[in-house]
């Protein structure tokens, strides 16, 4: 039977996975990433208690199912391909999506070619989403989770085919409750851990404080300007600030104005109605097609520009420098620079790319 390295974070997800592979029989090992060091990101010294926590939980399940378990350091690269990238996107006035970057070059990067190297069949994780081989065109094909609240496959977008060909989602076909079921029945100590919700390297969602202690220097305060330039007062840094925000901008006018762009050269940040907020079109960089080889002409898909929103009818055409414009049938509300903008055929992923205009 194929050799399975199973990525484990410590929780349920990925502790069921390394469960349901076991009953089919699979030989497994279970690897825990240790993604970053604390003073890495400007804290003290030494691993926090949530990632021992995590840790000892990975091992505690690795050790109840009787496989081998590993610890590997991945933080050099994590670091140069996650975290540098994080702050620089942020400092130019965008907005990252870190999880796609990190599935790309880390989980399935950097950890699958290590785990190949040790004789490793495939890579499995708890991720909610699905790999099918084509049987027509031969392509590994990315689906949707089963389970569409808890679907994953928005995150995925940036595997290659060589990737896709050695990683297994066990989770893909399952929800979240039968998940949690099928681990407490197994006496797994996670089985009720509560699920993660912000980016891991910043557990408390304060992103602006982030950088700034990774970067050691305060963001610069600028100017808030209206639609025709003119000056409404003063921000706190771009890097407090999304497309589309309202909250937090400590403005006191005569209507509700929004985030409506941001000028990283002169430090300035445009607000506007929500009116001005909304748009058909949105031109995207660094585009990775996953059901079809290339795009060579007009495509109907359906897209998304965030992970919580419901896909929207589009096209998709190229552009010469390999990017792509997509048009939307319907106006979208704040289309983000740095975002991902993730195309679908029904359950298939087309592909996506990264929101630049």
């Amino acid at each position: 039977m194929a050799h399975v390295f199973v990525a484990m974070s410590g929780g349920v997800d990925s502790s069921t996975a390394a469960l349901l592979l076991q009953e089919e029989g699979y030989q497994l090992t279970g690897v825990y990433l240790r993604m970053f060091r604390e003073e890495e990101l400007g804290k003290a010294a030494g691993e926090s208690c949530g990632a021992q926590t995590a840790r000892r939980d990975a091992e505690a399940v690795a050790r109840r199912l009787g496989f081998p378990f590993h610890t590997f350091d991945v933080s050099p690269v994590f670091r140069e391909t996650v975290l540098q990238n994080f702050v620089r996107e942020y400092q130019a006035g965008r907005t990252p999506n870190p999880c796609a970057v990190c599935n790309r070059a880390v989980k399935f990067g950097a950890l699958l070619d290590q785990v190949r190297s040790m004789g490793a069949d495939y890579l499995a994780t708890g991720h909610y989403a699905r790999v099918q081989r084509d049987q027509a065109s031969g392509r590994y094909l990315l689906l949707r989770g089963l389970d569409r609240g808890k679907d994953q496959s928005y995150f995925l977008y940036m595997l290659t085919q060589e990737q896709l060909s050695h990683v297994l989602f066990p989770l893909g076909g399952l929800d979240k409750a039968r998940v949690r079921q099928l681990a407490e029945e197994h006496g797994l100590v996670n089985a009720q851990k509560r699920d993660s919700q912000d980016i891991c390297f910043v557990p408390d969602g304060k992103y602006a404080d982030f950088i700034e202690r990774f970067t050691g220097t305060p963001a610069p305060a600028g100017d808030f300007l209206d639609q025709e330039g003119r000056v409404l007062g003063r921000h706190r840094g771009l890097i407090r600030y999304t497309h589309g925000q309202h909250k937090g901008l400590g403005l006191s006018t005569e209507e509700s104005l929004y985030v409506l762009d941001k000028d990283a050269a002169a430090n300035t940040i445009r607000l506007a109605p929500d009116s001005a907020l909304w748009s058909t079109v949105l031109t995207a960089e660094r585009v990775n097609w996953i059901a079809i080889p290339e795009l060579t002409g007009p495509l109907r898909v359906t897209a998304k520009t965030r992970h919580s929103q419901r896909e929207a009818e589009a096209v998709v055409e190229p552009l010469p420098d390999g990017n792509c414009r997509v048009t939307f049938s319907e106006p979208q509300r704040a289309i983000t620079p740095g975002q991902s903008v993730v195309f679908y055929n029904g359950e298939v992923v087309v592909g996506g790319g990264t929101i630049c205009g």
